[in-house]
């Protein structure tokens, strides 16, 4: 490990000065030009937030704003309806860079464009962490990338990937399992914050699924001998799970929601279902904690006289960093700064900072955080998978007022104005100058794939955490319904 982390440090150090590159104003005045309209699609996914595999207008979007800039867009990949690859430039001669844009909500998480909580009537979910941000920004960036390209004359070629399904869905998993990104030699991509940052790092490797108990009906006073409980079954198995807390490995995560318990408290419910995420930095770890949960769930049926099935909804790898292309990001992001406040934002800021528990000066909207390349996060996302295939490297934004936490009521607030389309302009601004370096210094992309071939060791095959071999495309239909 430490001779790998020293050819790493050795590659990295024979990479170009950040103060050497060359500043692309073109790139960031098409931007600025387009900076209107990417404000603009970012509210419409605001507006009509939807779940995941449900994103079907937001797609749309997302497609129609890359095929009016000349991309190629091919719909309904790998067994998604709303997931695509968008295409421009010289299909197979110089590199070929890739952007990500997510575009699904949360449930349970509408929320007004104000600094104090309120809720919309008649709308459940919201851009909680931000992705309709993610996707405006990514098209925003790759449509000047695309018009540098054609300005240059360059050989190159730039992809979106429209992904749907971050939240629990895995849905770059079917695309990394079908091959879309085989022939891609970087990905870029970034996610909403409450600070600036192109630190690179691990995240935490995810098994989700939705534990079903089935029991038999019956009159909860008058015959509830004749029933057997199904949401007995979940409560006996969340019991069983708390249990295993004690006993799992460190940074282990375990957590569940009752997603259906019954439907009245006087029938005795034969349907039940519990929605459980099981997290850690090895996937090896979690595949092993979910296969003990599966073996409590059936306890808990047998004591409970009921049966279970178990779906899988979910199953992704912990992110693989990428020390080269994070200093390519942290160069563009230098060049870019950090978020400005005019005075109503600062209102705005200082009245929703209020509701929050941490309270930061929201100067940290202008600052850039310290480069590392060695953060360990506790989240999890299906870049991970990505990550594991082609040399990724990722950034966040202050798109979010300082202190706000993801999935959060205040990060939906400011994901609708302003303060979050000043962070996703400045995000989309950082990819393109990205990319831009990439596609004009061949030597640093193949530095990349090979620290990405040793991080990865000799002989490793890609095994995905995810067994299933088609989405569930109605994994949040009960959550809508």
């Amino acid at each position: 490990m430490k001779r790998s982390l020293l050819r790493v440090a050795l590659l990295c150090s024979l990479l170009p000065a950040p103060a050497a590159w060359a500043v692309t104003p073109d790139v960031l005045a098409t931007l600025d030009a387009y900076a209107k309209r990417q404000a603009d699609v970012g509210h419409a996914l605001w507006q009509q937030p939807e779940l995941g595999y449900l994103e079907t207008a937001s797609s749309a979007l997302l497609q129609q704003e890359l095929r009016e800039a000349g991309f190629q867009v091919k719909a309904g990949v790998a067994g998604m309806p709303t997931a695509f690859v968008a295409s421009y430039g010289t299909r197979g001669k110089g590199p070929v860079i890739a952007l990500l844009a997510e575009m699904d909500a949360l449930p349970g998480m509408a929320q007004a464009a104000e600094p104090v909580r309120s809720a919309i009537a008649d709308q459940d979910a919201g851009q909680a962490c931000g992705h309709n941000l993610f996707g405006a920004a990514s098209v925003g960036a790759a449509r000047a990338i695309a018009q540098w390209l054609e300005a240059t004359g360059r050989d190159g070629e730039v992809r979106l990937y429209g992904t749907p399904a971050e939240e629990g869905g895995s849905g770059k998993v079917y695309m990394t399992k079908a091959g879309l990104f085989d022939d891609v030699d970087v990905v870029l991509h970034w996610h909403p914050s409450a600070d600036n940052s192109a630190a690179q790092g691990t995240t935490l490797a995810n098994i989700s699924g939705k534990f079903r108990f089935s029991g038999i009906a019956a009159h909860a006073a008058i015959a509830p001998e004749r029933g057997r409980s199904a949401l007995d079954g979940v409560e006996a198995f969340n019991y069983m799970a708390n249990l295993m807390r004690e006993h799992v490995p460190d940074r282990t995560r375990i957590h569940y929601v009752i997603s259906n318990g019954g439907a009245a408290p006087n029938v005795v419910p034969d349907a039940a279902e519990a929605y459980y995420y099981v997290r850690h930095t090895d996937p090896a770890v979690v595949r092993d904690v979910i296969a003990r949960l599966r073996k409590a769930a059936a306890g808990a049926a047998m004591g409970t006289g009921t049966t279970v099935s178990f779906e899988q909804t979910g199953g992704v790898f912990s992110l693989l960093p990428n020390d080269t292309l994070g200093q390519v990001m942290q160069a563009a992001l230098q060049q870019v700064g950090g978020v400005h406040y005019d005075a109503a934002e600062q209102r705005f800021a200082l009245q929703l900072q209020q509701t929050l528990e941490k309270k930061p000066s929201l100067e940290t909207a202008q600052q850039l955080q310290p480069y590392r390349a060695d953060l360990a996060g506790s989240a999890s996302t299906d870049v991970g998978d990505v990550s594991w295939n082609v040399p990724t490297a990722g950034l966040s934004t202050a798109t979010w007022v300082p202190g706000t936490p993801a999935h959060s009521w205040q990060a939906v607030a400011a994901s609708g104005m302003s303060i979050g389309d000043k962070g996703a302009l400045n995000a989309a601004k950082v990819m393109a100058l990205a990319a831009v370096q990439l596609l004009q210094s061949p030597e640093t992309v193949r530095k990349a794939r090979e620290e990405f071939d040793m991080r990865r060791g000799t002989g490793f095959q890609y095994l995905p955490l995810l067994e299933r071999d088609t989405p569930p495309l109605d994994y949040r239909r009960a959550t809508r319904d």
